[in-house]
């Protein structure tokens, strides 16, 4: 159960991250959707949800690695 419920707390996110590139992209080929007045505003609306995500999957990862002791000390 509850690796079923951290899988679909990954899972919202990624799919937010990739709504986020999919707005970028129609902006760039000039597809927009009506609850937009401007293509710029799509633009950045589809950044912030693709950063959002992406770094919300980066959190996650560098947590679980820190809780699990498996980040490795730089050789210099």
């Amino acid at each position: 159960m509850q690796r079923n419920l951290a899988l679909i707390i990954l899972f919202i996110p990624g799919v937010i991250a990739a709504f986020g590139i999919k707005l970028m992209r129609d902006t760039l080929f000039d597809e927009y959707y009506a609850i937009f007045l401007y293509g710029s505003i799509q633009f950045i609306a589809g950044l912030i949800l693709f950063l959002g995500g992406l770094l919300f999957l980066g959190g996650f990862i560098v947590y679980r690695d820190r809780k699990k002791q498996n980040n490795k000390k730089k050789a210099m």
